[in-house]
């Protein structure tokens, strides 16, 4: 029952691994959950701080997920307007897969903007940002299920 304890956890932390680049499906959480599989076996054995540490690292960077799209069209000069617009497309995008959930933040920080009365070209700004901040977010959630595969592999080898 271990081996296929482990199995799972390793297979959860991969599925984690390709849900940070997969829109609609959660990487970090379930890798999270591969944790706490591998925890259930007598070979690992995480401390309560370590895991309520990863918990709260893996909202954190959950979270974050729905917020740098927002940040990244302020950085690049957005407006409000923008901000809510890519906010608002984020979960818009969450209903169009795989190309609305990077597209989403870009077109609703575009028609944030345009309705505020900027030009196509600051609007783009705007939109690129928002497209940006969807890239740092994927980054993050790599490193951070990255990490949690290498901390899994640590404690059983």
């Amino acid at each position: 029952m271990e081996i296929f304890l482990l199995v799972i956890a390793f297979l959860l932390m991969l599925i984690g691994i390709i849900g940070c680049i997969v829109p609609g499906l959660p990487g970090t959480p379930i890798a999270y959950l591969g944790l706490w599989i591998a925890q259930a076996t007598e070979r690992v054995d995480f401390s309560w701080q370590f895991l309520l540490v990863w918990g709260i690292v893996m909202i954190a960077v959950s979270a974050l997920d729905y917020i740098v799209p927002a940040w990244g069209t302020k950085h690049y000069g957005g407006t409000k307007y923008g901000v809510w617009g890519s906010t608002i497309g984020v979960f818009v995008g969450l209903f169009f897969g795989a190309a609305g959930v990077i597209l989403g933040p870009l077109v609703g920080a575009v028609l944030g903007e345009m309705l505020s009365g900027k030009a196509l070209a600051e609007a783009l700004k705007a939109g690129w940002g928002s497209f940006v901040g969807i890239l740092f977010g994927t980054v993050i959630k790599l490193i951070c299920c990255g990490l949690m595969t290498v901390e899994l592999i640590q404690a059983v080898w």
